[in-house]
């Protein structure tokens, strides 16, 4: 059996899709199918079938795919004992992380594992969630949470603390609330509730004291431009918070705690890239640990 068909396989059964699995693997849909087509005929039995929505797994295929798995598993972790000796890293990693960590610290702290190792192709997902680590559409989260079961292995990067803000220019306009009830005069800035990935994001209603927002977006960035654009008052991460002039903490004695956790898979964890990445943010976090409380 072609491991490559195998591990063609497990792309398309994790993407749902032909032409997604292709994306991800670089080849073209014609590849992807003729290998799908390749293996089958090697088991003697039809393991997806094509829809115009995607591709569904046969029974066949989910039984399959349970061992397609344990293929992958053990030569990921063959693969990780060769590449623990190896001088130079190649290969891509995909790190899925909060937009807000990613964009006002992640991108700075890599540079220099740019610099170091330059065949090591880095990309960026706003994918903080396990489920795609799970399916080896990531090979690094940060999260806002520990796992508590699956196979992954966790670290705490570090506590972080988080303050409501308002720009200069709305306090002008709008006043300042200098109690928690006055919140209920302003319009407030939060997340749009079906889109937040974690209990950890109850800190807007926390902060706020249940006030109700008015301004909800899914995106960290995107709170934080329509918070210094003047649209009302937010939560912010201090971190981020103490990059812009123009934002004034209010109400300081109201403040929330979170944690940023480093997770990998226990397969893939010992590939010579990933473990240099790891430690890399590890470390840069730990030296950098100041900015976050």
């Amino acid at each position: 059996m072609d491991w490559d068909n195998v591990r063609v396989f497990l792309a398309v059964a994790r993407a749902g899709q032909f032409v997604a699995a292709a994306k991800r693997l670089r080849l073209d849909h014609a590849t992807v199918s003729r290998r799908i087509a390749a293996l089958e005929a090697a088991l003697g039995a039809k393991l997806l079938d094509r829809r115009t929505t995607g591709a569904a797994l046969t029974a066949a295929g989910e039984r399959f795919l349970s061992a397609a798995e344990e293929m992958e598993s053990a030569f990921l972790h063959a693969q990780g004992e060769i590449s623990g000796v190896d001088l130079e890293l190649v290969g891509d990693v995909r790190i899925g992380a909060p937009d807000g960590f990613s964009t006002y610290y992640l991108t700075g702290a890599l540079r220099d594992f740019c610099d170091r190792h330059p065949g090591v192709r880095l990309q960026l997902l706003p994918l903080p969630q396990l489920t795609p680590l799970a399916r080896r559409e990531v090979d690094v989260v940060v999260g806002l949470d520990k796992p508590e079961e699956g196979r992954f292995v966790a670290r705490k990067l570090t506590d972080y603390t988080l303050g409501v803000y308002a720009s200069a220019a709305y306090l002008a306009r709008n006043g300042r609330p200098e109690t928690v009830e006055a919140l209920r005069r302003h319009r407030l800035i939060g997340y749009v509730a079906e889109h937040a990935f974690s209990t950890a994001l109850d800190y807007v209603r926390e902060l706020f004291d249940a006030a109700p927002t008015s301004f909800e977006c899914a995106s960290t960035v995107t709170q934080l431009e329509a918070l210094r654009a003047g649209v009302g008052l937010c939560v912010v991460h201090d971190f981020i918070a103490r990059r812009f002039d123009d934002l004034v903490r209010v109400l300081p004695e109201r403040r929330a705690m979170r944690a940023y956790w480093l997770v990998t898979h226990e397969d893939t964890r010992g590939l010579g890239r990933i473990r240099a990445l790891a430690e890399h943010l590890a470390e840069a976090v730990a030296r950098d640990r100041g900015l976050f409380l």
